[in-house]
């Protein structure tokens, strides 16, 4: 019996370790652009350390310095791979200031390597923070590299979490455990208040000129909201109004006419509005990030 107890530990503790293993998968995020050696640069120290893995791009066209942006592309993208991935972000105007280099795992066994500036916002409210460890620069750094302090994302990032996601070092040599408590930005929620919902304009479709909330279905369809029935909408900058207009909820963009505004919900499920074939945001000087928000109410049919 005594045999039979230790045989299922040990098999429960195999099975635990490697949902949360590392599987040779690093995904790069950058506001660094593709226009110099950079991104390369950060590659190469991965294949240094490992020639074997699996090298990957989540985007490097993040607007200079916007953590913010960071944070929503992480939520946007980290979920759809598979446990054990590691991501790379650096997105880094406090590079060489006290600043926390960290590594976190999240509830859903993925790993994500960067400066804790707010970078982990959405990810921390949304997948859960399961550990966080600052990064031990004495050990995970690359060899020459002490003396640059502008380049972490090569010297310090790319190192980490190559050594991290080829199995050279565990997670628990990263460095010291810190609380799960991560740098956050302040935002609007999404609420729900009497028939009003309240939530942030995260991000803007950029191709389209869309705009994006965070205000889920689950949501919406807590107001009774029907195909075709308008919607009021209000838009805040700073707490300040910049745009306000109703738009019926839509299926597809071409249930209005060219150039009509309507609502509808996103590949992410989330609240969006938009033009027929127009952009929203150009037209009404709409943009994104923590300091902008959006009020809705459901317009009942006469």
């Amino acid at each position: 019996m005594q045999f039979k107890k230790f045989t299922l530990v040990f098999i429960l503790s195999f099975l635990i370790s490697n949902l949360f293993a590392q599987n040779k998968t690093v995904v790069f995020q950058s506001d660094f652009g593709l226009k110099d050696g950079a991104v390369s640069a950060m590659k190469g120290v991965a294949m240094g350390v490992a020639p074997d893995l699996k090298l990957y791009d989540l985007t490097h066209e993040i607007p200079a310095y916007n953590i913010w942006e960071a944070a929503y592309r992480l939520e946007q993208t980290v979920p759809y791979w598979p446990a054990g991935t590691v991501f790379v972000s650096v997105v880094d105007p406090g590079v060489g200031t006290n600043r926390k280099s960290v590594v976190v795992k999240t509830k859903t066994g993925h790993f994500i390597v960067t400066p804790d500036n707010g970078t982990l916002t959405l990810i921390a409210s949304s997948l859960g923070i399961a550990e966080r460890r600052e990064i031990n620069e004495a050990v995970n750094r690359r060899n020459g590299s002490q003396k640059s302090y502008t380049f972490h994302g090569r010297d310090v990032y790319a190192f980490t979490a190559a050594r991290l996601a080829s199995g050279t070092i565990t997670y628990d040599q990263v460095g010291t455990l810190l609380p799960n408590e991560v740098v956050t930005i302040p935002y609007q929620k999404a609420i729900k208040q009497g028939n009003q919902l309240k939530g942030n304009i995260t991000i803007l479709d950029i191709q389209y000129g869309n705009v994006w909330t965070n205000i889920p279905a689950e949501m919406v369809q807590q107001i009774n909201l029907k195909y075709g029935q308008n919607l009021g909408i209000r838009i805040f900058h700073k707490g300040v109004k910049v745009w306000e207009g109703q738009a019926p909820y839509c299926e597809t963009f071409g249930a209005v006419a060219k150039g009509k505004p309507l609502v509808y919900l996103n590949s992410l499920m989330q609240l969006s509005i938009a033009l027929n074939m127009g952009s929203f945001a150009d037209t009404y000087h709409v943009s994104s990030g923590s300091e902008w928000s959006i009020n809705v109410n459901a317009i009942d049919k006469k």
